[in-house]
């Protein structure tokens, strides 16, 4: 029985699970859409959306809370509270979507999903229309 089990362990240890969540928010944060599995996805969006909610608020125990989370990435922290927290300002909650993909991974058939934020600056988004 799953009564009361939380995590995802991702068939990983607890110090790689820290790591693989460094690494998503990080980069969910420099380029505002990734490509992930849809699992990972699904375990790592609180993690991104309570980053979005500290940085609503810009204050420096805020900012050093989130760069503890972050893992020291000075440049994912800068972003996160100078562009996307102001975005995010007016929003109650509900930063990111997951977006599932209709073809699974070529090599072992893992659900793939794309993980955005729901309001994207508009040079993103015009590049992305101009990709597909």
């Amino acid at each position: 029985m799953r009564h009361r089990v939380k995590t995802r362990k991702l068939s990983r240890t607890g110090a790689h699970r820290v790591a693989l969540a460094r690494n998503l928010a990080c980069s969910m944060i420099e380029h505002e859409r990734i490509e992930t599995t849809l699992t990972k996805a699904k375990a790592h969006r609180a993690y991104v959306e309570k980053l979005v909610t500290l940085a609503r608020v810009n204050t420096l125990h805020n900012y050093r809370r989130a760069l503890s989370l972050l893992g020291n990435q000075e440049d994912a922290a800068h972003k996160l509270f100078h562009v996307l927290g102001p975005r995010f300002k007016d929003r109650p909650g509900g930063y990111t979507r997951i977006v599932k993909l209709a073809k699974p991974r070529l090599g072992d058939k893992a659900d793939r999903a794309i993980f955005e934020f729901v309001e994207r600056s508009s040079k993103d988004a015009a590049f992305d229309s101009d990709s597909e």
